[in-house]
């Protein structure tokens, strides 16, 4: 695999709380901002011309699973490509509690296993709930900072309104982490977009 200038994994809740209509709504906002020419431009733009990008699905203890393998992203076909494997990735997981802190686990074990050079490595998790079982998300996301992966996350705000705030306390870190949120998983599409965007412009300034 080639050198990149990002390595995203992207981490989407797949816990009871997100029903197989919300969980539609995440993969087609995914797969959209893939097929988004300015989101393709950024990821082309870096020193190395490439980003590299994987899915994790994450659940309760024990459930997670990888949705889309890594696949590197330099050009339009492979953009499409992604588009194509995100938008046909089915549900993997039983709907089970929400272990926040086990899907940074897993998203960092993801990113750990890269198996290429990259400028930067970032976890991207989505959400619509804090962690309600398994390990405590800071203690994770703060070993994960301590080995160089900036975390980002995306509130979804329709189950718990006060969500944004425990991203921003308890999951994000690193260098220019940051969290936004929208309001309900039909404002998924463009909130993710957004968030690609800012998140693959990152890797411009390496």
């Amino acid at each position: 695999m080639q050198p990149v200038d990002l390595a995203l994994c992207l981490a989407v809740d797949v816990s009871a709380s997100v029903d197989f209509g919300e969980f539609g709504l995440m993969m087609g906002g995914l797969a959209a901002a893939w097929r988004d020419p300015g989101i393709l431009a950024a990821a082309t733009a870096g020193p190395r011309g490439a980003v590299a990008v994987a899915l994790l699905q994450w659940s309760g203890p024990g459930a997670q699973a990888v949705g889309v393998d890594w696949q590197v992203v330099n050009g339009a076909a492979a953009a499409n490509a992604l588009a194509e494997a995100v938008d046909n990735c089915p549900r993997l997981l039983p709907p089970g509690a929400t272990a926040l802190g086990e899907g940074l686990v897993a998203g960092l074990a993801i990113l750990g296993r890269f198996p290429a050079e990259a400028s930067r490595l970032v976890l991207d998790v989505s959400g619509d709930g804090a962690g309600n079982t398994g390990r405590p998300s800071g203690p994770v996301r703060d070993l994960g900072v301590g080995a160089g992966v900036t975390i980002n996350g995306l509130a979804v705000l329709n189950e718990e309104p006060d969500l944004l705030a425990h991203y921003e306390a308890e999951v994000i870190g690193g260098p220019g982490a940051f969290a936004l949120s929208c309001a309900d998983y039909n404002d998924f599409a463009e909130a993710i977009a957004r968030k690609l965007a800012r998140e693959i412009q990152g890797s411009l300034a390496v």
